[in-house]
């Protein structure tokens, strides 16, 4: 229950103003891509450690046996000197933004890889996550949404601590086994995230116990997101050190590029990513995003920006039942049971107003990472997603057009939301006192299962729920949304689910 309990503390709360811009509907035919060219990194090395011993400090790792799945968990500590950076123009909201070093300063931090034991298993990517620290921890929130496609899809996952936050508490959980670890401020998170990527590709022999790596993907969510933002306008035209970047759950503006003790350099809200963008960025939202509505931008040939209705920023699969996936029809199950009994309870010490979103994030985000995959092998581009249907852009009372049961129109369709036995929204959730835990329920969403005279009334039978329930689920895997391995487990989960009851 510790486990979950600080994974709940790695979701950002913040609130931002936007300014207007383009509304961002998605391109009728964006423009296709070629493979990306290869880029030849540019920064400093780090020096990696012998692998430290068994065991680790991270939270939100899935509990699930990783020996099982033909995984194995070691890690490392990574030394170097970091530079940070400072703008020579104007941060605008386009992200066409050029810096330079500005200072320099040594670190040593740590990495937590997640690695196929048998190197025929590996599929050639290896997937870094910027540590969320919203909760003073380091948290992998995307390793728990994830994990299930990551593993039986043979990813490497890196998780890398680069913030000063999760270092710290990290030292003070353990402070035998990272006595050395040590951060120089927030400034030189980016170039230490980067030395992490570099590490990762070309220290492979140490880093990945010998996998060889064709591919590095930059990934983070929530307050990981927006320095993702900030490092892809910033850094990465410098840097050249990741082939793509899944921007999960952003608001409306990126991360400081500078910061105390250095001077503070804030990005500007809204905060679009750059146009020139060398190598594919899939930015994925969910509804209670919407600080970001007004920083939507139209699909091209190296952006996707994918609204998934029915999602909220956080959720119970991410809270609670995640943590046992195994990637089985069990795992599946208790997903769909979430939508027909949700809980205000997710965590031991937390209870929400209203039951906690148990929408289909996780499916959606999975087919994501594959899409971003396939992108950056070879140049297929994922699908331009229809946007959510907003009604109010305003980041501090957002909404979306909704339908007959309150679900949330337009954006990537599941059968959560087209066959649906509950209605699920990522908004709706009272914000709770601002220095309580309370405070986090306002990104979990909300769930509200219908009646079994609703469920009567929309389907009549259980064969029409289950008919409605494929022919969504058809739709989504022909679309691209979600993933062929996930719609069969999916179908059995409708077939044996009382509905109507």
């Amino acid at each position: 229950m510790r486990r979950l309990v600080i994974a709940l503390a790695c979701l950002a709360v913040v609130t931002t103003a936007c300014s207007e811009s383009d509304d961002g509907d998605a391109a009728d035919e964006a423009p296709e891509s070629s493979a990306p060219a290869e880029r030849t990194p540019t920064v400093s090395e780090a020096t990696i450690s012998d692998p430290l011993p068994d065991g680790f400090t991270l939270a939100s790792n899935p509990t699930i046996d990783y020996a099982a799945q033909g995984y194995e968990q070691v890690e490392y500590l990574l030394s170097g000197t970091a530079t940070a950076y400072s703008p020579t123009g104007e941060l605008t909201p386009e992200g066409d933004w050029t810096v330079e070093p500005s200072s320099e300063a040594p670190y040593t931090t740590r990495v937590v890889v997640t690695r196929p034991v048998d190197a025929d298993d590996f599929n050639g990517t290896a997937v870094v996550e910027w540590l969320n620290v919203s909760g003073g921890v380091d948290a992998s929130p995307d390793l728990t949404l994830a994990h299930v496609e990551l593993l039986r899809r043979g990813y490497v996952h890196v998780a890398v601590s680069a913030q000063q936050t999760g270092m710290e508490a990290t030292k003070n959980a353990d402070p035998a086994r990272y006595a050395e670890l040590s951060h120089p401020g927030d400034s030189y998170s980016y170039d230490m995230y980067s030395q992490a990527g570099q590490a990762v590709r070309f220290d492979a022999e140490t880093l990945l116990g010998g996998l060889e790596p064709e591919r590095v993907l930059a990934i983070g969510e929530s307050q990981s997101s927006f320095r993702l933002l900030t490092y892809i306008n910033a850094v990465d035209p410098l840097v050249h050190v990741f082939d793509g970047y899944l921007v999960h759950s952003r608001f409306g503006a990126g991360a400081a590029l500078s910061q105390a003790p250095l001077p503070q350099v804030d990005a500007p809200t809204p905060t679009k990513v750059r146009e020139d963008v060398e190598v594919p960025v899939l930015v994925f939202q969910t509804e209670t995003d919407a600080a970001a509505l007004q920083a939507r931008q139209p699909d091209t040939d190296v952006y996707r920006l994918w609204e998934v209705a029915g999602t909220a920023h956080f959720d119970m699969y991410g809270l609670a039942t995640g943590a046992s996936d195994a990637g089985d029809v069990a795992g599946a199950t208790a997903w769909f049971d979430a939508m027909r009994a949700p809980s205000t309870n997710p965590v031991s010490i937390l209870t929400c107003s209203l039951p906690v979103n148990a929408g289909p994030q996780t499916y959606v985000l999975r087919a994501a990472i594959a899409a971003l995959d396939e992108w950056v092998r070879t140049g297929t581009p994922p699908p331009s997603a229809p946007r959510l249907e907003a009604t109010n852009t305003d980041p501090t009372s957002p909404e979306y057009a909704v339908d007959a049961q309150g679900i949330a129109k337009g954006g990537i369709r599941t059968p959560a939301v087209d066959a649906p036995v509950a209605r699920i929204t990522g908004l709706g959730q009272p914000a709770g006192e601002p220095d309580q835990l309370q405070r986090f329920c306002r990104l979990f969403g909300v769930t509200v299962p219908f009646s079994a005279e609703e469920l009567t009334a929309l389907y009549t039978d259980h064969d029409g729920f289950v008919e409605a329930w494929n022919a969504s689920l058809d739709q989504a895997v022909e679309d691209g949304y979600v993933l062929p391995e996930d719609a069969e487990m999916l179908r059995e989960v409708a077939e044996q689910a009382a509905i109507p009851s």
